[in-house]
């Protein structure tokens, strides 16, 4: 496909992108202002409301300065009037990567991935910076490179993951397939395929793990969740503002469990700290959902991080078997390969989870607020450890001599694939 039709293309995705974001909050903000103050209210100062929430969607941190009148009237201290938001609903940008890593995909299918990846992450930029300059308010500000380079990044980074994945599975003519000629001369590419597989499977169980833990919290402390959505005495408007707000954040708590199941755990406010090691709380917000957070938690509960080592070693039997067999019976199985893989698995598993506890930490309020969500460095590499233990058992032990008809792993041989055409269809 001629590189300019690709590259119009994933202009397209990216502006869909961010229009159907910005229109994903202006609605509900719509029905709100139709419904609570019966249009009688200005309908202009939807906007640069909408396109806060789009862009604090994607991770960007809001200087919040409450009105004068607002602090009296509530009784709020004049030292809580200005405060930073920073702890970003994930699940807005998780809805966005993954079109993004779609729109990457297809762009490397059609025979021109980078550049369907500049196209996006140009236009995301363009407009975000367009946005950011129609959408001033004093109660809520944000710094103009924030408001252009985070959604980018949001698009950008999924987006090139997606059609580097795609463009080594389906050759691309271009410089992915040059990297696999070179690794593959040299013994390593089904080595890095093998990683990668594996490596995907471990940070899906992260988040397995995670919102399993969630789920039985949420069932064990049921009672408490709906004793603090009654306490909040909100009405209909208001109880489904809480709830369409909770679910946006159900990734972000996600993460949190598999923090806590990794050992670390996640703070709730500056000196708290929620881990399987113990846990110690001070005042947290009356938010219903954090209901669920444990007053406190037995020793036995260390033992989640061997579901983690669990996760290591199904990620380590997947990639194990895609790596080539051994010609006979008799003949060694070579080790570098595994280490490859395991080295793969266990560091990239590691900086990915990182990268998700950091985004899912931040500043909630004042005070003692502004420390929320789990610590990027801890979690990451306990999670590295442990999934890395699970993994060296799969990879490095010995492999079983009773291989299922069908299932052997491809050789190096066979790993080879046929570069991509350039005249692919953008629509699979």
């Amino acid at each position: 496909m001629n590189r300019l039709l690709v590259a119009l293309l994933s202009a397209f995705d990216a502006l869909v992108a961010v229009a159907v974001g910005v229109a994903a909050a202006l609605a509900p903000l719509t029905v709100l202002w139709a419904v609570a103050f019966g249009g009688g209210a200005d309908w202009s100062s939807l906007w640069p409301a909408s396109v806060r929430l789009w862009q604090f969607g994607n991770l960007v941190p809001l200087q919040v300065t409450l009105p004068q009148e607002y602090t009296v009237g509530t009784g709020i201290g004049a030292d809580a009037m200005s405060f930073s938001l920073s702890l970003s609903p994930l699940a807005v940008a998780l809805l966005i990567a993954l079109f993004a890593a779609r729109s990457g995909s297809r762009a490397a299918g059609a025979g021109a991935g980078f550049t369907g990846v500049l196209a996006g992450a140009s236009t995301v930029a363009v407009v975000s910076a367009i946005l950011a300059a129609t959408a001033s308010t004093p109660y809520a500000v944000v710094e103009t490179w924030q408001a252009v380079l985070l959604p980018t990044a949001v698009f950008a980074v999924p987006a090139l993951v997606g059609s580097v994945t795609r463009a080594w599975r389906d050759g691309d003519d271009g410089p992915v397939d040059s990297l696999f000629v070179r690794l593959d001369r040299s013994g390593h590419a089904a080595a890095v395929s093998a990683g990668a597989r594996g490596l995907a499977i471990a940070v899906l169980g992260f988040v397995a793990v995670g919102a399993l833990l969630v789920g039985i919290a949420m069932l064990v402390r049921g009672g408490d969740i709906v004793a603090l959505f009654q306490a909040a005495n909100v009405d209909a408007i208001g109880a489904t503002v809480i709830t369409i707000g909770q679910a946006a954040y159900l990734p972000t708590l996600f993460v949190w469990g598999g923090a806590f199941a990794a050992g670390p755990g996640f703070s709730l406010g500056a000196g708290s700290t929620v881990a399987a090691s113990g846990t110690q709380l001070g005042v947290i917000p009356g938010i219903p959902v954090l209901g669920a957070v444990p007053p406190a938690t037995p020793p036995m509960l260390l033992l989640a991080a061997l579901l983690f080592v669990a996760v290591g070693f199904v990620a380590g039997a997947a990639a194990r078997r895609r790596l080539p067999a051994p010609a006979s019976a008799l003949a060694a199985e070579p080790v570098a390969p595994r280490l490859i893989a395991a080295a793969i698995l266990a560091v990239g598993g590691g900086l990915a989870v990182a990268v998700l506890s950091m985004s899912a930490s931040g500043a909630f309020g004042p005070d003692r607020l502004d420390q929320i969500g789990p610590s990027a460095g801890a979690v990451g590499l306990a999670f590295a450890v442990e999934v890395g233990i699970g993994a060296a058992i799969a990879l490095l032990g010995p492999r079983s001599s009773h291989r299922e008809p069908g299932r052997d792993a491809p050789s190096a041989a066979d790993a080879e694939h046929p570069a991509q055409t350039a005249g692919k269809a953008w629509v699979e």
